[in-house]
């Protein structure tokens, strides 16, 4: 009985240091989206302006070259030609340097930007970084950002299998009512 309370305890601390750990707000469905200006795996600065008028998957990650991670991209890399379609951007933002991005982007055939966001400035504006003691990680959240700059849907539970495709239907509902 006292291992179960103890590790009722340990697990119920776990979930308050994560929530304590991250830092800012996440920015709210119908918000501006922050802003950004950081270099991509080539050091091309991106800025979220250069994305006005056409929608934009932008998606916060913790490591390059971590399975999760590597799902993720590689099914943003092959569903690529998909979203595209539908008018949207793919941008890649984690806290990894632009050294990092060029290998994993040359590793897997990113064809997308992936942003360093070495200060964490981002991150934290975005409400996604976590701060676990000694490291710094962006959680992994998704922003759909609309054609105005405008927060459309925030996905803070990523399956990385099928994420890619989970915001290609949901472009798919937010654009047919526009076609009709």
């Amino acid at each position: 009985m006292k291992w179960i309370l103890l590790l009722g305890l340990v697990s119920a601390l776990i979930v308050v240091f994560i929530n304590i750990a991250r830092a800012g707000e996440l920015p709210l469905v119908g918000q501006s989206a922050p802003d950004f200006s950081l270099p991509d795996q080539n050091g091309v600065v991106h800025t979220l302006k250069e994305y006005s008028g056409k929608w934009l998957v932008l998606y916060f990650y913790p490591k390059d070259d971590t399975p999760g991670c590597t799902q993720e991209a590689c099914a943003f890399r092959d569903d690529l030609h998909k979203l595209t379609a539908l008018g949207a951007q793919v941008v890649g933002i984690s806290v990894d340097d632009g050294k990092s991005h060029a290998e994993f982007a040359k590793k897997y055939h990113l064809p997308f930007p992936l942003l360093a966001d070495s200060d964490k400035e981002v991150a934290t504006r975005y409400g996604v970084l976590m701060n676990l003691l000694i490291i710094k990680i962006a959680k992994r959240y998704t922003f759909l950002i609309d054609p105005q700059g405008n927060i459309n849907k925030v996905y803070d539970k990523v399956e990385t299998s099928h994420h890619s495709q989970e915001i290609i239907d949901d472009l798919n509902k937010l654009i047919a009512p526009a076609k009709t």
